[in-house]
């Protein structure tokens, strides 16, 4: 492993398109997250890295750290870069279920500190459609999947454990993000278990489990008049195939406009940004062209997206996005009492 072989293994952003297109079906998530693993004995990620993800671990830390980086940043303390959304959520309270509902909603822990709304989102179609809910919380957080595709493999085995040991039975847990949805589903092959193997087969995205039971979804009463582009994160669209739920889910409720790229990576790739940032902007600058043709040819103004580490690195380059349950909470506002 010389200087110029880990540098082209650790300038991979892992998005998997590779193994989409690849007709000879070469396990390439299998290969280069093992890669990474062996990489990290010689060539650890920065400290700053290391220390980030130890803190996910501790899941009102990360709650604690955005509201903070929300304050500094109304108050002009925190410069503009490319890597924050122009207005972090400053917090606050939010909303507990009650335990016993019959799907489990899992909310990890980057996504639980600056966008919980989105889990809001999913469990208000939940219940509009007659299913009771329970979020997982902070008794849960982290599932390991920056760690896993930091090449932190130790720390990825370990959240897994805790994971596994604090969701028992079997009610199936949805996932409302698409990086936490495909580690999730990968901890029977992480940890070689037949109990790991059992939970990730509990493991839904929330479109892929909602395109299944359609039937929960209410009759929508008209589409939006503002049609939403639809952008598919590399979890959704590669790690896990299911990015065709997105559309059975969303489109009675809204116009939907797909991109020209097919598939494209955002260039966020979890640590990705921070690790590599040059490599990161241009693959962003690739997607937003794509964005901004869409927007050209059906004048979409917003973009939908699955995973919040792609929605955090769009919405840095000054776009508008959304979560696609967020689109569906709001066709049913009549519904929800709003």
């Amino acid at each position: 492993m010389d200087s110029e072989w880990l540098a082209s293994m650790s300038t991979c952003v892992q998005c998997l398109g590779c193994e989409t297109a690849c007709p000879s079906g070469v396990p390439f998530e299998e290969l280069i997250s093992r890669t990474r693993a062996v990489m990290s004995s010689n060539r650890r990620p920065p400290l700053r890295i290391r220390l980030g993800l130890r803190l996910l671990g501790r899941p009102r830390l990360p709650r604690w750290g955005v509201s903070v980086l929300a304050v500094a940043q109304r108050l002009h303390l925190v410069p503009r870069t490319g890597l924050l959304p122009a207005r972090l959520p400053l917090g606050g309270r939010h909303r507990r279920s009650a335990p016993g509902g019959d799907l489990l909603v899992f909310t990890g822990c980057v996504m639980d500190a600056c966008q919980p709304e989105i889990h809001d989102a999913v469990e208000d179609v939940l219940v509009a459609g007659g299913r009771s809910v329970e979020r997982t919380g902070a008794a849960v957080g982290c599932c390991g999947a920056l760690h896993a595709h930091a090449g932190l493999h130790e720390e990825a085995v370990a959240r897994a454990g805790m994971v596994i040991a604090a969701l028992p039975g079997d009610r199936p847990i949805l996932v409302d993000s698409a990086g936490c949805g495909a580690a999730l589903k990968r901890y029977g092959g992480l940890l070689g278990t037949p109990a790991a193997a059992a939970f990730s087969a509990r493991v839904f995205d929330v479109h892929e489990w909602l395109a299944a039971n359609m039937e929960v979804l209410p009759e929508p009463s008209g589409r939006s008049a503002e049609p939403v582009v639809v952008q598919d994160p590399c979890h959704l669209r590669h790690a896990q195939g299911v990015h065709g739920a997105v559309r059975d889910v969303v489109g009675p409720y809204a116009t939907l406009v797909e991109l020209d790229d097919e598939g494209l990576c955002c260039g966020a790739g979890g640590a990705f940004q921070m690790m590599e940032p040059e490599l990161a902007t241009e693959v962003r600058g690739r997607k937003l062209a794509a964005i901004g043709r869409a927007f050209e040819r059906s004048g979409a103004r917003t973009v939908i997206s699955a995973n919040p580490g792609c929605a955090m690195y769009l919405e840095a380059a000054g776009l508008e996005v959304r979560h696609p349950m967020q689109v569906v909470a709001e066709a049913l506002e009549d519904r929800l009492g709003r």
